[in-house]
């Protein structure tokens, strides 16, 4: 199972000038990937210039937007932006999409809060075409399509048109029942079953952090919403090294670690435990 760390673009304060050390670091360190966390309406940066950013100083660690929240996008300027950094990259980029959680993030746009499944369907098959035209955009290797979500409709979409599928920061039971639901729905559309990845929430030896960050982003969900997030985070090595184990189990390709401690000695401290 390959092991991916979070860039720290939804903390709150985050100095723009950690970015380009954190994915130089994070490539020395050998995980597989950066991901990033999506919103609009927050104190965060848009995930495709900071990937962008992060292409220019790295030549192996791949780019992921875990995920980027599509219906609020226009969908043409979307599959440009996303060609771009796949070439930029030099095939590295993996466009992952879903519909988030947050209306106030679709209402500052004007989109259709209500139609948001059906938009982000519709963005795909407008994006697969614009690629395989190739007359918008650089001439690359269309990126690979990673879609999450834990809703049905969000299920069966992922095994129906994704190449990989990220479940949430859930208990292990619950990521198995989705990869088992993904994988019903590959089977029936008569395609392969999506490339698997898992999540969780960390941040090593920064409890305060970890307070401030979880409380902000999880806020407007209430109380409940946080202190079950919080109760998830990972702080102590054994915690790592328990989920590692449990999601290797439930068969995951890849687990991605989100960090909520902006602090590059969390790159260092995550790569001893799990490497």
């Amino acid at each position: 199972m390959k092991i991916s760390i979070g860039l720290p673009t939804a903390l709150p304060g985050t100095p723009a000038s950690i970015f380009v050390p954190w994915a130089q670091k994070a490539e020395q360190a050998g995980f597989a990937a950066l991901g990033t966390i999506g919103r609009t309406v927050y104190d965060s940066y848009d995930e495709l210039v900071v990937l962008a950013a992060c292409a220019a100083v790295t030549s192996k660690i791949r780019l992921a937007t875990t995920v980027l929240i599509a219906p609020p996008r226009e969908t043409v300027l979307l599959a440009k932006q996303a060609a771009s950094l796949q070439g930029i990259s030099n095939g590295r980029f993996t466009l992952g999409l879903g519909v988030g959680w947050r209306e106030d993030d679709f209402t500052v746009v004007g989109a259709d809060w209500s139609k948001r499944g059906v938009t982000l369907e519709k963005q795909i098959q407008r994006m697969h075409k614009i690629w395989q035209d190739r007359e918008i955009g650089p001439t690359v290797q269309p990126p690979e399509l990673l879609l999450g979500g834990a809703a049905p409709a969000a299920l069966e979409r992922a095994g129906r048109l994704a190449d990989a599928y990220m479940a949430g920061p859930f208990d292990t039971d619950e990521v198995i029942k989705y990869r088992d639901r993904v994988a019903e729905f590959a089977q029936k559309a008569q395609r392969a079953v999506p490339r698997f990845l898992t999540s969780r929430y960390f941040a090593l030896g920064d409890p305060t952090a970890i307070d401030k960050n979880i409380q902000r982003y999880f806020q407007v969900a209430g109380p409940e919403a946080i202190r079950q997030a919080r109760a998830n985070v990972l702080e102590t090595p054994d915690d790592i090294r328990r989920i590692v184990a449990e999601h290797q189990a439930a068969g995951s390709d890849e687990l991605c670690l989100w960090v909520q401690s902006a602090n590059l000695e969390q790159i260092d401290r995550l790569a001893e435990v799990v490497f």
